[in-house]
């Protein structure tokens, strides 16, 4: 293969890594499956497997009935307070990729969506279910930058086509989430203030972590038990190895003039 071609296939490559790897770090907030700032609050036999935490809140209440496994409480300590940190630089992180695809005004409800950024300018609404298709990638990325709120109607659902998980669909929400009762829901939510899952309502392979305010539980199952967690180079650095790149074709191009 010529210089050209290398190239391009090399340009290809890096240009599906946005969509089909892992680009964000959660730092230490990964082994969170539940973080609030202000209170985590639960009613019910909810379950959570990971860490739970608050900071620099202190209050922890519904622990037992609620049981928490693969992981440990805490309770404003250095764990909760890193890892709100971190989970803050994550959020601000999630503002950087792009190009956006903008659904604002639309429901969530019957559509079906492949790995990239979706923006909704102020809230979003999910009524029925959503449809990811991951293109049979195991690490396709989907981002929703929502500008305020994001809601759910009860028994609404993510589900996953044409892969096993949703590992790497992140939710940056501008102030509160609130999924319905009975919701099927998949992903990571970090909510600039407050989440709330009604009855019933559960998260599996992700997370649900508050920046500002609480978390609200009632007889939930919140996992992220499958998923592994990985960082490549931010947006910035991705630019930057893409403009190397380009300018490696362009220097392949000029050498092949002065030798002919």
């Amino acid at each position: 293969m010529n210089l050209r071609g290398s190239c391009i296939l090399l340009l290809f490559s890096f240009s599906t890594l946005s969509l089909h790897a892992a680009l964000i770090d959660l730092g230490t907030v990964s082994s969170f499956a539940v973080l609030g700032a202000e209170t985590v609050t639960n009613t019910g036999n909810t379950l959570i497997s990971g860490n739970l935490g608050v900071s620099p809140g202190t209050a922890i209440t519904g622990f037992p009935p609620g049981v928490v496994i693969n992981g440990t409480i805490h309770s404003a300590d250095a764990v909760a307070a890193q890892a709100q940190t971190d989970a803050l630089a994550a959020y601000n992180s999630l503002s950087g990729y792009g190009p956006v695809q903008d659904l604002t005004v639309l429901d969530l409800g019957g559509m079906t969506l492949t790995p990239g950024v979706y923006g909704f300018d102020t809230t979003a609404q999910l009524t029925g279910t959503l449809s990811l298709n991951m293109l049979g990638e195991p690490d396709s990325l989907f981002i929703f930058l929502i500008g305020t709120a994001l809601t759910t109607a009860s028994n609404s659902s993510v589900v996953p086509i044409n892969g096993e998980d949703c590992c790497d669909v992140y939710w940056q929400i501008g102030s509160s989430a609130t999924l319905g009762t009975g919701t099927e829901f998949r992903g990571n939510i970090l909510a600039l203030q407050s989440i709330t899952l009604n009855t019933g309502a559960t998260i599996a392979d992700g997370r649900a972590l508050a920046l500002n305010g609480a978390v609200t539980l009632d007889t939930n199952n919140i996992s992220y038990a499958f998923c592994d967690t990985g960082e490549v180079p931010e947006p910035r650095s991705m630019f930057l190895l893409g403009a190397g790149l380009f300018g490696l074709l362009l220097l392949g191009r000029t050498s092949r003039k002065r030798t002919g």
